[in-house]
């Protein structure tokens, strides 16, 4: 079999094109797309530590470090270190970072529909269950989200 022709591959090009398309997304809002799933776990549960954000996410404390300073720098963030734990800082949202939500859910829900545009609602079903099965497999735990 070619490696073109293997599901790893078409994933892997589909991967690339839809993180360009998120990118773009992001953009228009002043944001770069790591650091939108920053915003959604502050959305959730606001005064994170930086330890805590990359846990969540799976991805290293440096690339949180970069994109919670990204996150400052836009006035979106802030970092406050706590007189009760002086060992940790904790991320909280500004007033602007909780304010954008509504401009990156706007901007998701549109290249939500532009991604799965061609599908029908069957199809769209059991492509999220078969996503859903594939994080779950890198992951190493099954989302109950």
């Amino acid at each position: 079999m070619k490696i073109e022709d293997t599901i790893t591959y078409i994933l892997s090009r589909v991967s690339t094109s839809f993180r360009r398309s998120l990118e773009r997304s992001m953009e228009r809002i002043g944001l770069h797309s790591g650091q939108v799933f920053i915003l959604l776990e502050l959305w959730k549960q606001d005064g994170l530590r930086q330890v805590d954000l990359a846990t969540r996410l799976g991805v290293s404390t440096p690339t949180v470090n970069k994109m919670v300073l990204g996150l400052i720098d836009a006035g979106l963030a802030t970092r406050i270190r706590l007189e009760d734990d002086a060992r940790s800082t904790r991320i909280f949202l500004t007033s602007a970072g909780a304010d954008i939500s509504s401009s990156v859910e706007a901007e998701w829900h549109e290249l939500e529909e532009n991604t799965v545009s061609g599908l029908t609602d069957a199809e769209r079903l059991i492509l999220f269950e078969l996503l859903v099965k594939m994080k779950a497999v890198y992951s190493g735990v099954a989302d109950e989200d």
